[in-house]
């Protein structure tokens, strides 16, 4: 997109325009409802119902078919007006409101296929198969690079390249789990059970995770619309740094949240407290051992990154220069919003929605008041909506640590604090050293081999030095790993 688009009028368009569906998507897919449904579903395979637990698997993806549906309709009809208001600053330019327009109604098929996705993926986690759905992402990726690559070049607006490469992925995220469904026994037709019981503990669980999401996604939509008062590429300047950010999120966050949910709800129902506490002590300190020094990384060598991944084609060197710095305010708060990732399901786990929701609404608050004095009062422009971002996730992961031992489990919280300083120190000296390391390998490389050797050097020194400060501040996590890894590499 960068090497195509750039950070333009178009871009904006399409970020603002997809934006719409994906913050759906965390409401009837990836957020609430797979967070809602596997806890219940795996409670049932926990007690050897398999069968029961199908039954529940269909009658939630026809409600998923039907419902989302609508939900999909009514977005397509309504989609003038949800730009009207959460991108009003685009009414001033009658064709980029109009290309925004279009490619929302396009876009919005995707929430259904994403939707049907992650009901699909929490069934195959739960019977601890988690390399194909987790490759499903990749498959997204995949479709909307070659969608580009085949009609960048024929369609008489280019743009719409995006849009169709996002309804292409969506249907190659749901087909590539396909295979291994059925391989567990899985055979789906349409049911209506709306009195089971089991539907009923996910709705319980669902209607205040929407609430919660919700109001994260009007924290989101409050940005987008702040961004269309900015400065053209605002809103892109935002997505260009935000993916970087979400890079480590998505790999490590997402990855360990998504195992620890059937881990943590197998514990929940065997009534385990002790084993539980021992998954969330390991799962939040190896969340903090990968997300610090990413975050450091990106905090340091931003610049150098967004150089190296953006700046070709249509991506200028100003452009480079406004993403990172949107993307130094991210850093801070990726531990944060990384966190919220892996402790949230403990608490779904333990059936309690209610308190992540709460603290969620309290977050979002936090986060609109922050938005003026950062972004006028500071002066910080766009990069403000980014730190405020940042500031409110810190705030929402202090809490929900806070009040997690009021659930029964079993650790201090001084103790996750330590961990998470010592390793956060470890971090911060290693990443800020290697940024000072006087040697330039790629001086006499061509330009782009010559900018990654220079950040693969500065990674390695990095990482070596993050290792060696590790071990001499005792973090135990490191132990875990080197233990893990040696275990496996003698078997």
């Amino acid at each position: 997109m960068a090497y195509y688009f750039g950070a333009s009028m178009a871009t904006d368009a399409f970020v603002t325009a997809f934006r719409i569906p994906n913050l759906l998507r965390d409401l009837f897919a990836e957020g609430a409802l797979s967070s809602a449904f596997v806890p219940v579903f795996k409670d049932k395979l926990v007690r050897n119902d398999t069968e029961a637990a199908f039954s529940l698997a269909r009658t939630v993806l026809t409600l998923v078919l039907v419902f989302v549906g609508l939900v999909v309709l009514l977005g397509m009809v309504a989609s003038p007006a949800i730009i009207f208001v959460s991108a009003h600053g685009f009414t001033e330019e009658p064709v980029k409101f109009g290309l925004t327009v279009d490619m929302t109604r396009l876009m919005f098929v995707y929430l259904l296929l994403v939707s049907l996705s992650a009901v699909i993926m929490g069934m195959l986690n739960s019977f601890g198969r988690f390399g194909i759905p987790a490759l499903s992402p990749a498959l997204f990726n995949t479709g909307v690079i070659v969608t580009v690559l085949a009609l960048h070049s024929v369609l008489p607006i280019p743009i719409y390249a995006m849009a169709i490469g996002v309804l292409v992925g969506g249907v190659g995220q749901v087909v590539v789990q396909l295979p291994l469904l059925w391989r567990i026994g899985f055979r789906f037709r349409p049911q209506f059970s709306l009195l089971d019981e089991g539907v009923k503990r996910v709705l319980r669980l669902f209607t205040p995770m929407v609430i919660g999401l919700s109001a994260g996604r009007v924290n989101i939509l409050v940005s987008t619309l702040l961004a269309s008062l900015l400065v053209e590429g605002s809103i892109s300047y935002l997505n260009y740094s935000f993916r970087l950010m979400h890079f480590p999120l998505g790999v490590f966050a997402v990855a360990l949240g998504t195992v620890a949910l059937p881990r943590a709800s197998e514990d929940a129902s065997t009534g385990d407290m002790h084993r539980m506490t021992r998954t969330f002590i390991q799962a939040i300190n190896l969340n903090f051992l990968v997300i610090m020094p990413s975050a450091a990384f990106l905090a340091f060598w931003g610049t150098d990154i967004v150089r190296l991944i953006f700046q070709y084609g249509h991506f200028s060197a100003l452009d480079t220069e406004n993403t990172a710095r949107a993307l130094l305010h991210y850093t801070y708060g990726l531990v944060g919003l990384a966190a919220v990732r892996v402790v949230v399901p403990f608490y779904y786990s333990l059936g309690d929605s209610r308190l992540p929701t709460r603290i969620s609404i309290l977050s979002v608050v936090i986060n609109i008041a922050l938005y003026y004095p950062l972004v006028w009062g500071m002066k910080l422009g766009f990069a403000g909506l980014a730190a405020a971002t940042s500031l409110a996730g810190l705030v929402n992961f202090a809490l929900l640590v806070y009040y997690l031992p009021s659930k029964g489990l079993l650790f201090r919280r001084r103790e996750v604090l330590l961990d998470a300083v010592r390793i956060g120190v470890a971090a911060t000296l290693s990443v800020y050293i290697s940024r000072l390391w006087p040697f330039s390998v790629g001086a006499h490389l061509p330009e782009v081999w010559g900018r990654a050797a220079d950040i693969a050097v500065g990674m390695a020194v990095g990482g070596i030095l993050f290792v060696f400060f590790c071990l001499l501040l005792r973090v135990r996590e490191l132990k875990l790993l080197r233990d893990r890894f040696l275990a496996r590499f003698r078997r």
